[in-house]
């Protein structure tokens, strides 16, 4: 049998995640082939002919960058056979998840619980889905459950923040198999994070005493600060706004004997996603874009 080629890889980019469902096409395939990425094996979907050799593969979950695609033929056995074999440079590109933004918003919540734990009182909880009226304080429902004195943050909804969101698509130089490459990305989705903190204590007097505490932290933090990359201390900080929002709220006569307050608070100008690219389609599937350089290991047979 020939030394197969490798022409085509459709699409050329997916998610470092791994899974996504691609095709190489080329010629002088074998009814049983491995397919591998940087030395990553692919799960081989299907195959079949039709005028050229085509290969239906999902990718291996590999780190983001180019990678160089090898298809080795295989005898009956499974065994790969000598000289069979092809490499083509630079042929495929992982990339980052688009849903990376969701992971900061973990992140900044996790931060603003292990803040009110240190500086306000240490049981804080979190729900992200309440069922209740706000202007009614019908969450001691929930809380009353709760060990008391507690404190429960609630939320975020989103709320667009037309001050801080960019009007002009971003530009980032990122590498490319021929050299660096321009993709500009369109302006991110900027809002505010709106959160609310209840409170509860049985006694007046305690229940004061963390309200005059909730104030001082919306006082003392004006600012919500973290790292961009929590692997990569070198690409610095980035910080949002904090402030308070609305005015605190009491109930003093609540059900079981149970005081609260609520309060609201904002983190500003959070962006919910990175800007998606503009361009990503035309950079891996205009042909003059794609990879062409084939190395073929060891001749025919």
């Amino acid at each position: 049998m020939a030394t197969p080629t490798l022409t085509s890889v459709q699409p050329a980019a997916g998610p470092s995640s791994g899974g996504d469902l691609i095709r190489l096409v080329g010629t002088g395939f074998a009814p049983q082939v491995r397919v591998l990425f940087d030395g990553a094996a692919a799960t081989v979907a299907a195959r079949e002919e039709g005028g050229a050799s085509l290969i239906d593969l999902r990718t291996p979950a590999h780190g983001p960058g180019f990678v160089a695609i090898e298809v080795q033929n295989l005898d009956a056995a499974g065994v790969p056979i000598p000289g069979e074999s092809v490499v083509l440079a630079n042929a495929y590109r992982f990339t980052r998840p688009t849903v990376a933004r969701e992971a900061d918003l973990t992140r900044v919540i996790r931060q603003l619980l292990r803040e009110l734990k240190r500086q306000v009182l240490a049981n804080v909880s979190a729900t992200v889905s309440v069922d209740y009226d706000d202007t009614t304080l019908d969450g001691l429902n929930i809380i009353a459950m709760a060990k008391v004195p507690s404190l429960t943050l609630s939320g975020p909804t989103l709320r667009p923040n037309r001050f801080y969101s960019a009007n002009v698509a971003h530009e980032d130089v990122v590498p490319g198999s021929d050299g660096p490459e321009v993709v500009r990305r369109k302006p991110p989705y900027t809002v505010d994070l709106v959160f609310t903190l209840t409170a509860a204590s049985e006694r007046t007097a305690e229940l004061f005493n963390l309200m005059a505490a909730v104030a001082t932290f919306l006082n003392r933090n004006r600012w919500l600060e973290l790292l961009r990359d929590p692997g990569d201390a070198a690409r610095g900080a980035v910080r949002w706004e904090l402030d308070a929002d609305g005015e605190f709220r009491t109930q003093l006569a609540g059900k079981d004997d149970v005081r609260a307050f609520t309060c609201g608070f904002v983190v500003r100008g959070f962006d919910v996603d990175e800007g998606l690219p503009l361009d990503l389609g035309k950079l891996v599937t205009e042909p003059e874009l794609l990879p062409t350089q084939a190395i073929a290991t060891g001749g025919a047979s």
